[in-house]
């Protein structure tokens, strides 16, 4: 299982990942300053009553009930909307946040193992010529 996972992070274009990570962290906080300067739709104070059906309104009164409840709930639910998009912008900027750190952990990790494969070769050309002195 271990060499599936190796085969698949070899294929992965690091350079490209890592030169991308800062611009990916900077779109999503674009994002996050974008939606969180929108001020959040306010709700009216109109009462709700139960919405006739269509063919039952005969009055002006009840068709303009009819469309005020329906207005108070579109308010509503573009108030739940934009709550919505608030939470999933933070949590993109999170994980933006989150993916440069990883990223920049990954690139000190492979530095680290590239520094030790030449010091294991150097060490091991040593010791053969050390061996056959």
């Amino acid at each position: 299982m271990a060499i599936g996972w190796l085969t698949v992070l070899k294929m992965v274009p690091w350079g490209d990942v890592i030169e991308n990570a800062p611009k990916v962290a900077q779109g999503a906080k674009k994002l996050w300053n974008t939606v969180g300067k929108k001020p959040q739709p306010e709700v009216s104070d109109i009462t709700t009553s139960n919405p006739a059906a269509p063919g039952e309104l005969s009055d002006p009164d009840a068709a303009l009930a009819a469309l005020q409840s329906q207005v108070k709930a579109l308010q509503i639910a573009t108030a739940e909307l934009h709550q919505q998009m608030l939470e999933s912008s933070a949590l993109i900027q999170s994980l933006a946040e989150q993916n440069t750190q990883l990223i920049q952990r990954v690139d000190v990790n492979r530095k680290r193992v590239l520094m030790l494969t030449l010091l294991t070769l150097g060490l091991g050309v040593w010791v053969v010529v050390l061996y056959f002195k």
